[in-house]
Order: C-alpha cells, then structure tokens, then sequence
C-alpha cells in the first residue's frame, strides 16, 4: 500500500536522528536509474528540515550486460564509482552518504568508510521502510547478539530437516545491523535487524539442508522440495535436489568463478517487523528481500564474497539463503531454536 510523504520525511527524520545527523553536516544522496523517486525526495526533504547541507550525485548504471537479473545485489563487479575520481572524493568530503543505488561489497564503499564518512543504503520501497523504521531497542538486540559471537569460536546449525554444518570462527569481525550509522565510517542498511560474520577461511564443513518454503536470493524464491548442500575446505563442492537446485547450480556456473562457491556470513535474524511470507505478495523487481535476510530466528548464511569483512575474496556472484527452523550452536551453547531466537 502507497505511504504519505509526510509519514516517510517522519521515518527518515527518527533514522537521521539515530544516525546523530547535526546541523552544518554534509549528506550526498547518492541515485541512479533504479533510485525509487519517493525516496530520494523524502530523505533530502528530511535532511533539509533537519539543518543538513544536501547533494546529490546521480550516475548512470554499470553491468546491466552481465547480470542475469535487474536486482542490484545479482552481479558485484565494478560499480558507477569504479575509476570515477571525482565522485568518491565528492562521497569522502560527505559526513553522510545515503546510498540509494547500491554499493556494496564494492571498494570503493570500503575506501570512502575509511575516512570517516558514514554510509546508509535504503532501496528498499517506501512501505518496506516505513514498517521497519529502526529504533534503539533494534541496536541494543543485535549488538547483544554480536557479543555472543565474538566471545565465541564456533558455530554449529542443525535442524529437523538434517542440516549438520560447522562453522570455526575468530579470524573475522562479527557485523551488526539495526538500520542506522551512529558512528564514523560505519556502514549499515534500513531495513535490517541481523548479526553476521564470517567462518574461518578455508574451515567450514559439513552439510547444509534446505526445506520447503527456504528462500534463495536474489531468486527471490521459496524453494518447492528439499536441496542440499556440501561443503568442505570451506566451499560448496555438491549442490544436491530437485529444479530449484539445478536452477541454483546453473546460476553460479554462469559467473564461472570458483570463488563464488565459498561460505561467506553467517549469522541469524532479529528482526520481530520483518515477515517470513513478504516475499510471495511482491514482484520480484520490487524487493531486493530485506524481510528475508533479518525475519526473526532465521539461519543466514551466504556464499560468495568476503571482502566487506577485510577478507581478500571477492567475485561477482553473491547468493544469500535465508533458512527456517535451525537450531543455531555458538560453543555449544542454544542461541536459536528451531528458529526461536534466545535471548533476554
């Protein structure tokens, strides 16, 4: 259902104010084809109101030829920012950069959060945001969750269906977001309510299981009958089910890059506004998932990439495979069961 610009300018004023915007600072809103127009006017009316200095730098878009979707996350090569100088200087000058084409795992987003500017990314449409509006409760949960992991050196997911998989942890940073940047150089996402990080390079094994109602992106599908995957050495080596997985496997043997079959985050939802079954009520060119990645209890895990956690891998293709009803381990010790987050 359509919002009011009023209830949006209001949304974007309670992030902007999470986000510790102050009169004087500079924001760059940064747009490309795919910006929604609703968006972009609200945040730059929000950030006006609010006293702050506002760009905004549109550019064209990149990889349109490659991808074998229109959703931004379905190829990570170059982006508009690619060898374009004098926009990432214009983004480093920026004390906030609300990023509504999308950058990530790109880097240049990497270079630009190094100087201290913070970086926002809301693609997501309008009633998406609206609904799932962070507020502090939202950080207070996931960076909760965060220290559970960084206390932590393993990571262990089973569940009904006979995921069995094992996952060392400590060699990388554990990752919080709750939809707003209230630090220098943080990066996050509005919507969002997950914790994340990354196994141990070359460790992670066992078995993964998906069961019906799974969701793969960025198909942006439930999955109809069982799939399952091996890993080993920390990489996928089988990819075993029905037509959802020979779709899955023909997919990533298009990239043809190896890389891409590797374990990257790990992590679980914490997201109580972020719902399940949202993805079968949109057109699959309206969401990018975000009620997917963060619903509460979720398993997450993704291959691909692990370069925005200062690993050295990076590759075009990124799936991200949100899992219900696991049982998810950290030192032995229940944090989610059967898809029901622990916590106080």
């Amino acid at each position: 259902m359509p919002v009011s610009d009023h209830a949006l300018v209001l949304a974007w004023q309670q992030v902007l104010e999470l986000s510790r915007l102050e009169p004087g600072q500079t924001i760059t809103v940064l747009t490309s084809a795919s910006t929604h127009p609703q968006t972009m006017s609200t945040a730059i009316t929000a950030a006006q109101t609010m006293g702050a200095i506002v760009n905004r730098l549109d550019l064209p878009p990149v990889n349109g030829e490659k991808a074998l979707s229109r959703d931004a996350l379905a190829y990570l090569g170059t982006t508009p920012l690619t060898g374009n100088h004098a926009a990432i200087a214009m983004l480093k000058a920026s004390d906030l950069v609300l990023d509504l084409m999308t950058l990530l795992f790109s880097p240049e987003q990497m270079e630009i959060l190094e100087t201290g500017t913070r970086i926002l990314l809301a693609v997501e449409p309008p009633e998406i945001l609206l609904r799932m509006v962070p507020n502090e409760g939202d950080r207070a949960r996931v960076k909760a969750a965060a220290a559970r992991i960084e206390a932590a050196r393993s990571m262990h997911i089973v569940s009904d269906a006979g995921m069995d998989f094992h996952c060392p942890l400590g060699q990388f940073p554990v990752i919080s977001e709750y939809g707003f940047v209230d630090e220098p150089g943080r990066w996050d996402h509005w919507p969002s309510g997950f914790v994340l990080t990354f196994p141990d390079d070359n460790t992670a094994h066992g078995r993964i299981v998906l069961d019906k109602g799974d969701i793969l992106l960025p198909q942006k599908c439930y999955i109809a009958e069982p799939m399952e995957f091996t890993v080993e050495a920390g990489y996928v080596t089988h990819i075993e089910g029905g037509v959802d997985a020979a779709l899955l496997r023909e997919y990533m043997e298009s990239f043809e890059d190896p890389e891409a079959y590797a374990i990257s985050h790990i992590g679980w939802g914490l997201q109580p506004r972020a719902k399940w079954s949202t993805l079968g009520l949109y057109d699959k060119e309206a969401t990018i998932g975000m009620d997917a990645r963060a619903f509460e209890g979720n398993f997450l895990f993704s291959l691909g990439p692990n370069n925005e956690a200062g690993g050295s891998r990076t590759t075009a293709c990124h799936i991200d495979i949100p899992v219900r009803h696991c049982t998810v381990r950290l030192d032995g010790v229940d944090v989610v069961r059967r898809g029901k987050v622990l916590d106080d």
